[in-house]
C-alpha cells in the first residue's frame, strides 16, 4: 500500500470511530421517543432505519444493504489506493459506509438521530456517517462535472 494512502485509510478509520461513539451516545442516552432540542432547527432523536438513504427501499432487506455496502467498500478501498488526487474524498465515503455497514451487521437497521428541520417540515434523520458519505459522494461529483467542462 502507498504510504500516503494509509494516512487517508486512517482518516475513514476516524470517520468510522466518530460515527460508531455518536451513535454508542444515542443508543445509551436518548430513548426512542425522547427529543432533544438543540436549536429551533434542529434535534437529537434516536431513529432506527432499516431502509438506504431517506429510508428508501426498505422492502430490499438488510442482506441486500449489506452486499452492497460490502462491495462500495472494496471498490473504494482500490480508487483510494489508486487515485491519489481525490483520496480525501475517497476516506470520507469509506468511513461512512463502515459506519452504517457495522449498524447494519451489529443490529439489523441503521441509527440514525440528527433531525434537521424548519417548522413542521422535517429533513430526513441521519448521522456522522451518512454526513461523511454525502459530502464525499457530492464533492466527487462536482470534481468530476467540473473536470468533464474543462476537458480533462
Amino acid at each position: 500500500m502507498k504510504k500516503k494512502a494509509a494516512l487517508f485509510f486512517l482518516l475513514a478509520l476516524c470517520i468510522f470511530l466518530l460515527d460508531q461513539i455518536t451513535k454508542q451516545l444515542i443508543i445509551h442516552h436518548i430513548g426512542p421517543f425522547d427529543t432533544l432540542r438543540v436549536a429551533p432547527f434542529f434535534n437529537i432523536i434516536y431513529a432506527e432505519n432499516t431502509g438506504s438513504a431517506f429510508g428508501m427501499f426498505k422492502s430490499l432487506g438488510n442482506s441486500f444493504f449489506i452486499a452492497v455496502a460490502l462491495g462500495a467498500l472494496i471498490a473504494v478501498s482500490v480508487l483510494l489506493v489508486r487515485d491519489g488526487e481525490n483520496r480525501l474524498l475517497y476516506s470520507l465515503v469509506l468511513g461512512g459506509a463502515a459506519g452504517n455497514l457495522a449498524d447494519r451487521i451489529r443490529y439489523g437497521y441503521v441509527v440514525d438521530f440528527l433531525d434537521l428541520h424548519i417548522g413542521s417540515h422535517h429533513w430526513p434523520t441521519f448521522n456522522v456517517a451518512d454526513s461523511a458519505l454525502t459530502l464525499g459522494i457530492l464533492l466527487l461529483l462536482y470534481k468530476t462535472f467540473r473536470d468533464y467542462k474543462k476537458g480533462t
